[in-house]
């Protein structure tokens, strides 16, 4: 099969994390399908740069190792433009479609990815198979949401990571049942697995009688960090020895810098790391966070649980999928007292490391096996569709 992936939701130069679980994906896939991938970025004029979050030009250089990739871009402006991105993003993506020749697309995010890829395909008389995160389905602002609706109805299958996004999709985007695949993410076993805390903390430069607890993903609000820089605060008489590490990049990170050195949070910013080192950060800590107010099927935690850490999280999206009281703490969203408690909970017990780390062995390959599959389901479908429309002509 020639699989064209579509999607921004991939590495870029200056931001070699980006897109990861997509990016694990498509590697594999590769090994099962001619796939290339055309990256489209909106491309914003320098007096009108988003503010919204930490935007990076991105270059050609190489940044996915493994996969045939192509950045095109397409011009944006912060909100104005979000009603047209769509048709700018197809725009952008005919040329490149049509000299591949694929026999389907498959895009991960659905606007304005996947709304113009969705235009592409049509115009090239091509089957689109679409896949959501999380956020994508979540969407805040109307005309993302009302922009999402026909990429839903026109997709021959919808890949969610989490049977609640599957539901999401399904009652509130009204998109069939039948055409929706749950596939969660996997978890490189040969990168985030027990190892000795002790030694990671040595490499790390960190106090080894800490109490540490470790938040890894994108610096925002949304995250639940204010909470957590007030929750550790509430800690800090009952527990002295706490440290907060935070792992990655995010807009968010000068008001945090000045929320922990007012109230004397001693909170270590690591910025974005390799999966190497968050592994590292994650094996050195004593519990890994995540007080998300909305997510997917975070992998975060599949991997902090890989390496045998407990991990206090939000009962949302599909976090209730991963995290139970075998292996964690789920705290209310927006309650700063609520996740002060739950963090100290995790930090009370005794963990086997060895049991947690059994919870997932799903790799990345599995994953992009059963995509495949999807794919082959919905190229399957198509042509059968258009052999019953040429009978029916002849």
């Amino acid at each position: 099969m020639r699989l064209l992936i579509v999607t921004s939701q991939f590495p870029i130069a200056g931001e070699p994390n980006r897109g990861r679980p997509v990016y694990q994906t498509v590697r594999e896939l590769s090994r099962l399908a001619q796939v290339r991938v055309l990256s489209p970025v909106a491309s914003y004029p320098r007096w009108a740069q988003p503010r919204s979050y930490l935007y990076r030009a991105p270059d050609d250089a190489q940044v996915a190792p493994g996969c045939d990739t192509q950045y095109v871009r397409y011009p944006a402006l912060p909100a104005l433009s979000r009603p047209f991105n769509g048709r700018l993003c197809a725009r952008a993506l005919e040329g490149p479609l049509r000299a591949f020749a694929p026999d389907l697309v498959l895009s991960y995010w659905l606007y304005p990815d996947a709304h113009g890829a969705m235009l592409a395909a049509r115009d090239a008389g091509v089957p689109l198979v679409v896949g959501a995160r999380g956020s994508d389905l979540r969407v805040r602002d109307a005309v993302s949401r009302r922009l999402t609706k026909p990429v839903l109805r026109a997709a021959q299958r919808l890949l969610v990571v989490s049977d609640d996004l599957g539901r999401v999709a399904a009652y509130d985007y009204g998109a069939d049942p039948d055409r929706i695949r749950v596939i969660p993410n996997g978890c490189d076993a040969s990168i985030f697995h027990p190892s000795i805390r002790n030694h990671a903390r040595r490499l790390l430069g960190l106090d080894p009688d800490a109490e540490i607890v470790l938040y890894v993903g994108r610096l925002v609000a949304e995250k639940g960090l204010r909470e957590l820089l007030a929750a550790a605060g509430r800690l800090q008489a009952s527990r002295p020895r706490l440290q907060l590490a935070l792992v990655g990049e995010g807009p968010l990170r000068a008001e945090l810098e000045a929320l922990a050195a007012t109230a004397g949070v001693p909170v270590r910013f690591a910025g974005a790391q390799p999966p190497t080192e968050v592994a590292r950060w994650m094996v050195a800590s004593d519990v890994v966070t995540l007080p998300s107010y909305s997510e997917g099927h975070p992998n975060v935690l599949v991997e902090a649980l890989a390496c045998g850490r407990p991990v206090v999280a939000t009962p949302v999206g599909g976090i209730p999928e991963v995290v139970d009281a075998d292996n964690g703490v789920l705290v209310p969203a927006r309650d700063a007292a609520a996740l002060a408690g739950g963090l100290a909970q995790a930090l009370r017990r005794d963990w086997n490391e060895t049991a947690l780390a059994r919870r997932f062995s799903r790799d990345w390959r599995q994953g992009a096996q059963e995509t495949l599959a999807a794919c082959e389901e919905a190229l399957a479908e198509a042509r059968g569709l258009r052999a019953v429309y040429m009978a029916g002509s002849a």
